[in-house]
């Protein structure tokens, strides 16, 4: 049994911007933008609520989507809140996919039910400068799926369709994932999970670390401690998956349940 936190969320490379947390512990989730328009999900930065009101298309004034296939190019104006989110995690379906390399999909594809995927986003505070790494809610894994390039096509048609809600099944077309060449990790979680409503536990400090030029997001050394983590590394700059030797309901007990976070067992020195 395990724990896998994994990095999620808009920031300053792909939409311009961070997600706000406001002075009363709330705080604002914005998935990334699409790398395509081809995708069947609906929500758009232009749609995207906001919870202190707006949408999400009001953060930022243009993106530049990458990779796409047929160039690089900026979308601004009408057509920035016409752009579709890739709405991955989704708290709501409770289902998250990842492809990434650099640990997640070795770390995801090893969950079993009852494991947790713990999700983590940058945040600022309006009005202030340092931004930092926040825990923002949790899945309780149901079901892991794999696709990979050598999956047979009525096998990952079938597992397509039944993650349908998952961001990289709306991109998917003709059965054929948006990045063929690469593995993807679906998760389908459960209750006890979700969005926090407020409060989001801060990971990160930020410092400059002896023998570097310049600070950097390091995960805290409380954080490390109280999660049990063994595997990500603790310099959180590029959202490493970090693999915490917590079971499942350790990992609840701790941080509460999403909406009331009643019965959480946060330290006092966590929860700043």
């Amino acid at each position: 049994m395990t724990v896998v936190l994994a990095g999620v969320g808009a920031d300053s490379t792909n939409l311009g911007a961070l997600g706000p947390l406001y002075d009363d512990g709330t705080f604002e989730y914005v998935p990334i933008p699409e790398k395509t328009r081809r995708t069947r999900e609906t929500e758009t930065l232009g749609s995207w609520e906001l919870r202190n009101g707006g949408a999400a298309a009001e953060l930022t004034t243009r993106i530049t989507p990458q990779p796409v296939h047929d160039g690089t190019r900026t979308i601004a104006g009408e057509e920035l809140a016409a752009w579709p989110l890739h709405h991955d995690p989704n708290f709501e379906a409770l289902t998250y996919g990842e492809h990434r390399t650099s640990g997640y999909v070795s770390r995801l594809r090893a969950l079993e039910p009852g494991d947790v995927v713990g999700f983590y986003a940058g945040l600022h505070r309006p009005g202030r400068d340092r931004a930092h790494r926040y825990l923002i809610g949790y899945v309780t894994v149901e079901e892991v799926a794999v696709i990979d390039p050598e999956t047979p096509t009525a096998e990952r048609e079938a597992i397509l369709e039944r993650h349908a809600d998952n961001a990289h099944a709306k991109r998917a077309r003709d059965g054929e994932l948006y990045l063929s060449e690469k593995t993807v990790v679906i998760v389908d979680g459960c209750e006890p999970g979700g969005l926090f409503e407020r409060d989001p536990i801060r990971l990160s400090d930020y410092y400059v670390k002896p023998g570097n030029e310049r600070a950097q997001y390091y995960l805290r050394e409380v954080v490390a401690e109280t999660f049990r983590v063994e595997a990500g590394g603790e310099n959180m700059m590029y959202k490493p998956a970090y693999r915490c030797a917590l079971s499942g309901e350790e990992f609840r007990d701790l941080v509460g349940v999403p909406g009331s976070r009643s019965g959480g067992g946060i330290p006092p020195e966590l929860a700043t």
